[in-house]
């Protein structure tokens, strides 16, 4: 016999279970992240086609290319027409070598050639960023000198990246200059454009003591992409390698995915590691499904 239900109790009910999926919803919510590996993660032989087809039959949907490179370019993006992975992303190759914070402006000038041809080369294949590492402070190079001439080099890039649609996406690397979030935001404020924004790496940053989760939250919409690996203080602290498997290092995943959340950011999530053949790249993806949680 179904025994009849008072109002006061029916609404008591229907609101505690209208809170509890509100609360499981809201914890729920996650960012929709697309998979890629950099290009020069798939280690087997035989054509960008072949390279390209076995990435998505991974799971992934795009890679990032270096640029310059060996690549045929027209080859790649017949083989990103064929097999439908994007090439979301260019990776300017020579950022260490020929510095935008050089002393030397003729090296400078080399750097500047480097980064408008990685421009180019974005355009080429379809991709909307070019990752740059701005400059280098060392025994040479103060903060300030980093600072000044970097800034300088990107500024006479910027008409490029406009009339490429290209953006140019300043990634944070040991490279002792803008190590904290307040810094990266500065430096790509002082542009007062959008086609100049924030390459963010999860596991480059961690040894600097600020949550990745908080890079995130204040970097918010200047942070174009982003990418990751694995960072072990610990071994860090010991002298040891601290680059460990995806998973597996320092890194607060669950609260990277909140600020990704907090922030609205829906893209790309690139792994940067040593990569290999398919069983090593189904271990990266199986590692970046867990740790993404998609």
């Amino acid at each position: 016999m179904t025994l009849p239900i008072d109002r006061r109790t029916f609404l008591h009910s229907t609101l505690a279970t209208t809170a509890v999926l509100a609360v499981g919803g809201a914890e729920e919510k996650k960012p929709k992240l697309k998979l890629a590996v950099k290009y020069d993660m798939i280690r087997v032989d035989g054509s960008i086609e072949k390279k390209l087809e076995l990435v998505k039959s991974l799971g992934f949907v795009g890679v990032e290319m270096n640029s310059p490179s060996n690549i045929d370019k027209k080859e790649a993006v017949a083989a990103r027409d064929k097999t439908g992975i994007a090439i979301h992303g260019v990776i300017d190759s020579v950022h260490w070598r020929d510095t935008l914070s050089h002393p030397d402006e003729k090296v400078r000038a080399k750097g500047l050639t480097a980064l408008k041809g990685a421009l180019e080369d974005a355009k080429t294949y379809g991709a909307d960023t070019a990752l740059l590492v701005p400059g280098v402070v060392n025994k040479d190079v103060t903060y300030e000198q980093c600072w000044e001439r970097s800034s300088a080099e990107v500024r006479k890039a910027i008409p490029t990246a406009d009339k490429l649609g290209v953006k140019i996406a300043i990634e944070v690397v040991w490279n002792n200059f803008l190590t904290k979030p307040e810094q990266l935001i500065e430096y790509i404020d002082q542009f007062k454009t959008p086609l100049v924004g924030a390459y963010f790496d999860c596991s480059n940053m961690v040894k600097y003591g600020v949550k990745s989760g908080d890079w995130i939250r204040k970097l918010g919409k200047r942070m174009l992409k982003f990418d990751f690996k694995g960072f072990s203080m610990a071994k860090f602290k010991n002298k040891e390698n601290p680059w460990v498997a995806i998973g597996e290092g320092d890194e607060d995943w669950p609260d990277v995915l909140k600020a990704l959340s907090e922030v609205g950011y829906n893209g790309w999530a690139t792994s940067e590691v040593a990569g290999g053949g398919r069983k090593e790249l189904q271990d990266v993806y199986a590692r970046m499904k867990r740790v993404l949680q998609q």
